[in-house]
């Protein structure tokens, strides 16, 4: 059995597993799991897109930990995204704000054509100052706020509604429906791929059930709606070439059942996000290309014999976008010695969520030392007073010393943009590494002053800000 094969038995949600006629049973597997995967880790590495000489350069200005982007990643995937699904004359990428909301990077996505996914009002604020106004924005929220609501129809931006009861409450709070909504659809159940991925969109708070989307269509086109969009988002971090043609499929079909049903012609299906990104060293990275041309295919398949050949397809990435081309940058302060080996790190959880809160991987290198032997066992840790702030557990990696600056790979989506202020630890700064090798300040590094700004409207607290 290979790698992918040996780690499907670890889902299997069962005390005894079989694969090729083999049992295991559930504490076998985890320990031949857990060597696997030091075996794996000892043997494979990921490519940084920054050296130490830089690293040693940026700290002279700005200190770690510190967020780090790849401009020349971010231009070469955009420009990819865009050529990938150029045969679709009305393709269009919204970035998704909530992945990594900064205008710095937001306008060099703009420049390659993309627009915003925004959830939020502090996301469509964000998204107006860098210019994107009008059908420049894709509004997917749930939950939403009445002056959300009133903030979007007033930009002009493109509203895509959750819930069929947001179809009363949007009229109700914001008054005449635009002339271009969208719906959200969630088929319910288990959506499986043909490779085996799935999800459980049925267990999920997003969507109009396919009833509720056909009655949708119905009264927003009495109500004087004449653009309608269909959008769906059904599973997340994608690492195959399948999902988006087998989603589309499953939408442009849907596409014919509405127009029969309903009525309404759907001038643009979204396919929200989900293509993922390969956060282990020996994942295959998503061919963008591959992609579009599946969906391309789909396309062709289902809806341009049915005569709608027009229907401009949207995407919503955000991990995809963004998420390879960032790195937490952390310097080792502390080593502990006790039942485990320990480094200790000034970066935490606080700067990236996503280990603590999900027991998500994320590569670690150690700057200076990528040729380096993994021969140390170690747990990566910050400064949290909570047991789960750590990067890395029984990590094996090249011994690490005192004063060694740390990579933290694949934080340029969900890693900033979940940050928080747990134990009052202060967020940090984002440098952007531009085409040139040169480091510019994207985002300033939280301050004490930050942190207690929302007291200073008590006057026995306005010096702590």
């Amino acid at each position: 059995m290979n790698y992918n094969q040996q780690v499907k038995l670890i889902v299997l949600p069962a005390d005894l597993l079989y694969q090729d006629k083999v049992c295991y049973d559930t504490k076998q597997l985890l320990l031949f799991y857990y060597e696997l995967k030091q075996n794996k880790e000892h043997h494979v590495s990921k490519k940084t897109f920054v050296t130490l000489d830089q690293i040693k350069e940026i700290v002279k200005t700005y200190p770690t930990p510190f967020h780090l982007y790849d401009e020349a990643g971010l231009r070469a995937n955009a420009q990819a995204v865009k050529e990938a699904f150029s045969w679709n004359k009305g393709f269009r990428e919204y970035f998704a704000v909530k992945a990594e909301p900064n205008p710095f990077i937001m306008e060099i996505l703009k420049e390659y054509g993309c627009g915003a996914d925004c959830s939020s009002l502090t996301e469509l604020l964000l998204s107006e100052k860098v210019g994107l106004t009008g059908d420049d924005i894709m509004f997917s929220s749930n939950d939403t706020p009445a002056e959300e609501f009133v903030l979007a129809k007033k930009m002009n931006a493109i509203i895509n509604l959750d819930d069929f009861t947001h179809i009363e409450y949007f009229e109700r709070v914001a008054g005449e429906f635009p002339k271009t909504m969208c719906l959200r659809y969630n088929p319910g159940g288990v959506y499986q791929l043909s490779n085996g991925i799935m999800d459980n969109p049925g267990d999920s708070k997003y969507g109009l059930t396919k009833e509720q989307l056909i009655e949708g269509y119905r009264i927003l086109k009495e109500k004087g709606v004449e653009r309608f969009g269909l959008h769906a988002f059904l599973v997340s971090n994608t690492v195959t070439n399948d999902y988006y043609p087998e989603l589309a499929k499953t939408l442009f079909e849907l596409c014919l059942e509405i127009r029969e049903q309903a009525g309404v012609s759907i001038s643009f299906v979204n396919l929200s996000g989900g293509v993922g990104i390969p956060y282990e060293p020996d994942q295959t990275p998503n061919d963008i290309y591959a992609i579009g041309a599946g969906v391309e295919r789909v396309y062709n398949e289902v809806l341009v014999p049915a005569g709608m050949d027009d229907v401009a397809i949207y995407t919503e990435m955000g991990r995809f976008m963004t998420g390879p081309y960032g790195c937490l940058v952390t310097q080792a302060i502390h080593e502990k010695h006790t039942y485990k080996e320990y480094i200790g790190v000034d970066a935490c959880a606080a700067d990236l969520m996503r280990p603590a809160m999900y027991g998500a991987y994320h590569h670690i290198t150690v700057a200076g030392k990528e040729d380096a032997p993994c021969t140390k066992k170690y747990d990566v840790t910050g400064a949290l007073c909570e047991n789960n702030d750590k990067f890395a557990i029984d990590r094996m990696l090249p011994e690490i010393e005192m004063g060694d600056y740390l990579i933290i790979h694949d934080t340029g989506a969900h890693g900033y943009a979940m940050g928080y202020n747990y134990n009052g630890r202060l967020r940090s700064a984002e440098i952007l590494l531009q085409t040139d090798g040169t480091a510019k300040l994207i985002r300033r590094a939280e301050t004490i002053k930050d942190y207690f700004a929302t007291f200073d409207c008590f006057e026995q607290y306005k010096d702590l800000s």
